[in-house]
């Protein structure tokens, strides 16, 4: 992609980011008074708008560093991770939408990315099928731990397990953008160092290595950069699936391989996608709402399905 066509993609995702937060602070059940787009839509809009970029952001620095087109926070359990951390702080004496639960998620999030990746690798290289099957391991029992600390604290059942499992922003708050907003600009600081050296690896670790590229240590930096962009999100929101996953292969498909221009279009896209999926969960049954991560796995699961088989396909299968 020249640069200037990729700059013109940048130019009308923000100005869809600015048409879709218009409409988002504009409509609703009630009139849109000062008072009511201020106080609850705006802030709603802002979560939306640094969850929505953390994860698409995330997703991308995942398939890069560990070669793996499946991978997506909410897929190997790094944000059930995330979950379990901030109901753990609740219970404890912690407040929701505060730093120190955030905190409490990325530790959470990062033990879970520890596990996921430890468990897959096999020599050196992350295994596919592994991977999967580890996030779905690690995905129930941080489920389970969620669901018995929530049943005997009474200040961690203050957010519902569906709340969790689906994401929602509907309890969103301006002091929690301001404990997402650190976490998420210390991540996307941290993605800038490893992006060229993303696209070397893509040649393969042996290659990367030959060029000069300390293959574990622009892994385990986009791994960190992974925690700090999703656990935060998820300590405020909830669990939101296939944003990561979704977000980065459109992308790719009109920026191409460089993760450079990569992470800043799936930045603006997850944004953009996000804030959508939100709109239409406030929308779509008005009154009632729908959970966002709900719209999200709707579009996204069929895609994942489409990406399984093309991945086994170009692996000749893994039986």
């Amino acid at each position: 992609m020249t640069d200037r066509r990729w700059l013109a993609v940048a130019v009308l995702l923000v100005l869809a980011l600015a048409g879709a937060a218009a409409v988002a602070l504009r409509l609703g059940i009630a009139d849109p008074t000062p008072d009511i787009v201020w106080g609850i839509r705006a802030p709603r809009v802002a979560m939306a708008l640094v969850v929505g970029a953390g994860l698409a952001v995330a997703g991308a620095l995942m398939q890069g560093s560990l070669a793996n087109p499946l991978a997506d926070p909410a897929l190997v359990g790094i944000s059930s991770g995330a979950a379990l951390g901030a109901v753990a702080a609740v219970a404890v004496g912690a407040t929701y939408n505060t730093l120190l639960t955030a905190g409490a998620a990325s530790l959470a999030a990062g033990a879970a990315t520890a596990v996921v990746v430890g468990v897959s690798m096999r020599e050196r290289r992350p295994e596919v099928v592994t991977l999967l099957l580890a996030g779905v391991a690690v995905t129930a029992f941080t489920a389970a731990l969620l669901a018995v600390i929530a049943s005997v604290s009474a200040s961690a059942s203050g957010r519902t397990l569906t709340f969790w499992s689906s994401g929602s922003f509907a309890l969103s708050t301006w002091p929690g953008v301001l404990s997402v907003v650190p976490f998420a600009v210390l991540g996307i600081a941290l993605a800038a160092t490893v992006a060229t050296s993303l696209d070397v690896m893509s040649l393969g670790d042996r290659a990367a290595m030959a060029s000069g590229v300390n293959v574990p240590v622009v892994r385990y930096r986009a791994l960190a950069a992974v925690v700090l962009l999703v656990a935060a999100g998820v300590a405020a929101v909830g669990v939101i699936a296939f944003v990561g996953l979704l977000v980065p292969h459109a992308v790719r498909a009109l920026s191409g391989p460089r993760h450079g221009r990569l992470l800043v279009l799936s930045g603006l896209g997850g944004a953009l996608l996000v804030l959508a999926a939100d709109t239409a969960a406030r929308l779509v049954a008005n009154p009632l709402e729908i959970p966002v991560g709900a719209i999200t796995a709707i579009v996204g699961a069929p895609v994942f399905f489409l990406l399984i088989r093309r991945t086994r396909a170009r692996q000749g299968g893994w039986a």
